[in-house]
């Protein structure tokens, strides 16, 4: 199957003080059957979170649902797959 492409990159900013920390930013490619800008824009205007909840809700769901369907049959899923089908479907009826 042909993917759409991101490298995805995570800094740590700062500790949960609010303290500044040094560290190398995390940084990796993936693949995803889709466009995942597109589809947080549509999560946006769900207006369920705020645009920061949202992305960040929009990033996290794609990047696991695509490991989750390209190991669907792992133990690890294979008990949670068909809750996770239900719940795309729900996210996806309440999107304009």
């Amino acid at each position: 199957m042909k993917k759409h492409r991101y490298r995805v990159t995570i800094e740590y900013l700062a500790d949960k003080e609010g303290q500044p920390v040094t560290a190398p930013p995390l940084q990796f490619e993936v693949g995803n059957h889709d466009e995942i800008l597109f589809i947080i824009e549509k999560i946006k205007s769900r207006n369920d979170f705020n645009d920061e909840d949202a992305t960040a809700f929009g990033v996290g769901l794609k990047l696991f649902t695509e490991v989750m369907l390209n190991n669907r049959k792992m133990d690890l899923f294979s008990d949670f797959y068909p809750q996770m089908v239900d719940f795309m479907k729900t996210l996806k009826k309440g999107i304009p």
